[in-house]
This record gives C-alpha cells, sequence and structure tokens, in this order.
C-alpha cells in the first residue's frame, strides 16, 4: 500500500486494474487507492507479471507499506506462502509493542493484510476517586456489550442486563452471552465492588461509552464510518484537545462590499466570465491581512515557529461524506476573478475526490463559512498546521447606530478562533481589525 500524502496512514483499495497473470511496465496503472479525501490511481514501480492479488477490491483500513500484491520476474513463480509471510511479518511488526498478534481476516478465499494500530500508551493514571453515577447499575440503558454479543442475545432471548461481563471494562462479549441460559437472573456484584458503567474515574481520562449501550438494536440504523470520517474525528479531537484555543468576534458592515460585488457580476464578460461571492471577497481580504500582520501567518512547532511567506488559504467545502480544505495558494496575489473560479473548480474536484493531496495539504490559514445556511455566527475548530480559522456568518440587516443616528445596514459577524500558542490577544485583534478595514471598502484591496 503506498503513502499517497504525507498524513496517510492507511487506505482503500477501491479497484484493481489488472488481473493476476497481467505483465505491467513501470508507469502502469494497476489500481486505484481511496484515502480519506481523494481516489488516487496507483502506477507500477517496476516491470513483472502479476502473481497474485492479496488484497480483494474494497478492502478498507489498510495498513500504508502492508502488502497487497505480488509482482514476479521474469521466469519466477508464484510463492503465494512467501506472500503470506510477508504480511505476517507486516502484522507482527505492527502489532509488537503490546505484545499482541491480530489474527489475519479471511477474504474472498484470499487473506487481507489488515494490520490493528498501534496501541496509544496510556500515562500512569493518579490515585482514582469514584462517584456513584446517578443512574442505578441495574438500568439497562447502562448495558456495555458488543454489537456481535447484542445480536446474539436477542436470537436466544437472553437479557443482557442479567449478565456480568468478562471483556475489558466489563464489556459484555460473544462468550457471556453463549454461556448464559434465557431467564438468567440478574448477577450482583459482590460487596464493595461497582458494577461496569456504574462509577466515573476522576483524574484520568477514560474512553466515552460506546453509545450503543443507550439504545435498542431495533431503534437504530448502524451507518459504518468512512476513512474521511474516521480520520476527520481523529485530527479534530487532537486539535480541540491539544491547540489552546481563544475566540476573537467581530461585525462587519457590507453594504458596500454587496455594491461593489454587484457592479463587478454586471461587467462581467459573457465568455470565460466570473461570478464572484461574498466569500471571494472574504479570501482576498484575508490573505491581505495576512501579509499585514505576518504573525498570524505561522504555524506551531515544538522548536520553532514557521512564518509563511506567502497566504495559502484552505476554503473548507462541505461534502456529502465528509469535509475538505482545499487550498488557494498565494492568495496574496491574485485578483477577485482568479480566486472565484479557483475555488470554484477546487470544490468540483472535491466533491469528485478529485484533488491530489497538494491541492488540500498544508496551507497557513483557513476560513469556514456558512453564512449560506442562514447562520449568524459560530466558531470553528482549528485544523493543523494552521493556527487560525475564520468562522464566516450570514449577512443580515440590523439596525446599528451611526453617530447620533440609526441605520439599518447589513452587517456580517465573523469569529476567528486562534491557536494562543501563536497568536496572542493583541494580535489577533489586528488581524482582524484589518480584515473588517478591507471587507468594508473593499476598494482598499485594490491599493
Amino acid at each position: 500500500m503506498p503513502a499517497l500524502s504525507p498524513t496517510m496512514e492507511e487506505g482503500k483499495l477501491a479497484k484493481w486494474l489488472v488481473k493476476e497473470g497481467d505483465t505491467v511496465r513501470s508507469g502502469d496503472i494497476i489500481a486505484e487507492i481511496e484515502t480519506d479525501k481523494a481516489t488516487m490511481e496507483f502506477e507500477a514501480v517496476d516491470e513483472g507479471r502479476i502473481g497474485a492479488l492479496l488484497v480483494p477490491e474494497g478492502a478498507e483500513g489498510i495498513k500504508v507499506n502492508a502488502p497487497i500484491a505480488t509482482l514476479l520476474a521474469d521466469g519466477e513463480k508464484p510463492d503465494i506462502a512467501s506472500a503470506m509471510q510477508s504480511i505476517k511479518l507486516a502484522v507482527d511488526s505492527e502489532a509488537g509493542a503490546s505484545g499482541t498478534k491480530p489474527a489475519p481476516k479471511p477474504a474472498q478465499a484470499k487473506a487481507v493484510a489488515a494490520a490493528a494500530p498501534p496501541p496509544v500508551p496510556v500515562a500512569a493514571a493518579p490515585p482514582q476517586v469514584s462517584i456513584a453515577a446517578a443512574r442505578p447499575a441495574s438500568d439497562p440503558r447502562r448495558v456495555f456489550a458488543s454489537p456481535l454479543a447484542r445480536r446474539i442475545a436477542q436470537q436466544r432471548g437472553v437479557e443482557l442486563s442479567n449478565l456480568r461481563g468478562s471483556g475489558p471494562r466489563g464489556r459484555i462479549i460473544k462468550a457471556d452471552v453463549e454461556g448464559a441460559k434465557p431467564g438468567q437472573k440478574a448477577v450482583t456484584a459482590p460487596p464493595g465492588r461497582a458494577e461496569p458503567g456504574a462509577a466515573v474515574t476522576l483524574g484520568a481520562i477514560a474512553p466515552l461509552p460506546d453509545a450503543r449501550a443507550f439504545f435498542k438494536p431495533e431503534d437504530f440504523d448502524e451507518i459504518p464510518h468512512d476513512s474521511m470520517r474516521k480520520t476527520i474525528a481523529r485530527r479534530l479531537t487532537s486539535a480541540k484537545t491539544l491547540i489552546p484555543h481563544f475566540y476573537l468576534t467581530v461585525d462587519c458592515r457590507i453594504d458596500n462590499l454587496i455594491a461593489t460585488r454587484a457592479r463587478l457580476n454586471e461587467a462581467a464578460p459573457k465568455e470565460n466570465g466570473y461570478k464572484l461571492s461574498v466569500n471571494d471577497f472574504v479570501v482576498k481580504a484575508c490573505a491581505l491581512s495576512l501579509m499585514r500582520v505576518p504573525e498570524v501567518n505561522a504555524s506551531w512547532t515544538e522548536t520553532a515557529m514557521l512564518r509563511h511567506k506567502h497566504a495559502d488559504i484552505g476554503v473548507a467545502v462541505a461534502l456529502d461524506f465528509g469535509l475538505i480544505t482545499p487550498i488557494v495558494f498565494h492568495a496574496e496575489e491574485k485578483g477577485l476573478a482568479v480566486i472565484s473560479n479557483e475555488v470554484k473548480s477546487l470544490a468540483e474536484r472535491a466533491r469528485a475526490k478529485k484533488l491530489k493531496p497538494l491541492e488540500f495539504e498544508g496551507g497557513s490559514f483557513a476560513i469556514s463559512n456558512l453564512g449560506m445556511f442562514g447562520v449568524k455566527d459560530f466558531t470553528a475548530v482549528i485544523n493543523p498546521p494552521h493556527a487560525a480559522i475564520l468562522a464566516v456568518g450570514a449577512g443580515e440587516r440590523r439596525a446599528i447606530a451611526v453617530g447620533d443616528k440609526i441605520e439599518a445596514a447589513t452587517v456580517m459577524t465573523v469569529t476567528m478562533s486562534c491557536d494562543h500558542r501563536v497568536i496572542d490577544g493583541a494580535t489577533g485583534a489586528r488581524f482582524l481589525q484589518s480584515f473588517k478595514q478591507f471587507i468594508e471598502e473593499p476598494a482598499a484591496m485594490l491599493l
């Protein structure tokens, strides 16, 4: 499995474009690999004959560098046993730190190398203090059981709340259900020992309970996570946990911007023209403000601050299967028409999963705009390596004070989430001050 981007850890083999016995040359496309954000072609790096396809189409969670096929030289015979040994070594190496060896999963008469992710080291917990849960331990909504155990229990008429689990953290597993009898009485815990899920431990961060434990299986449909949703959850949980966020909000009057946008769109050529959006002005205003306040145009590392020379701005695009942030590079050097057409092209290719990694990885700043949904204001989570993200709300008519008079104006609220390791409060305020000036007087972007 190739590493198609710097952050790729695993991928899905979407489609084989060769079959066993085919001859391939260097540069031939042999497969389509689906990462969390794009589907990319995988080229052969050597010439030879395809000996065996070790991974079937549609296989997910294949770790980078895990074997997916064998390539034979002239005269070489297939050696599946050797290939499977390579897979076993890769799996054993991945799980070595934990001392466990995950079993390979059979699929279509061939084994799929699906190495388990390395265990997350857990620091020694300080002395624990337990607080009894308000809900009694016998409450059926507090039963922790694996999906397989629930399914077997439903088929056999076994009441899960009557069982004591032998799995991790008291979770009920398949063996517990198979050893139980229908109608079995509830098992009471020994004195001095709390039932699983009946206590909350202070001083250590415990994993959240599985949501399945709170609902009956017939009351929900289970939709498996795709690779993009898993990556979004992992990265943003890490970002929100590890990055010290703080927030700055400012209101911008956009009547001049709306009028300027209307005039420019009306004057646009019919062929190879453009149709500017408010978001295009936001991108340009952010780019110019990053040049004015370069302290915001930076990324944090443990040894140094990376001060970026250009405004490479990511624009969040909502997809049916998640979120992606394609980048407008060197935005400070581009006109509004160029930015507008580039953002539209990036968004279209993002929805078709046709972006290249270099088009959505990196960048120095990000914008998330929910104004088109009527959202007045919100806060966004910083997406590393950025040190800030600007959340843009809808422009709405409001009454504002202008001197001693009250006027109706179109006002847009923006909130910047800042990484406090990189950006101080006054620095962030100077950036928003500059941004507000550009937005309220668009002609200043030409100076």
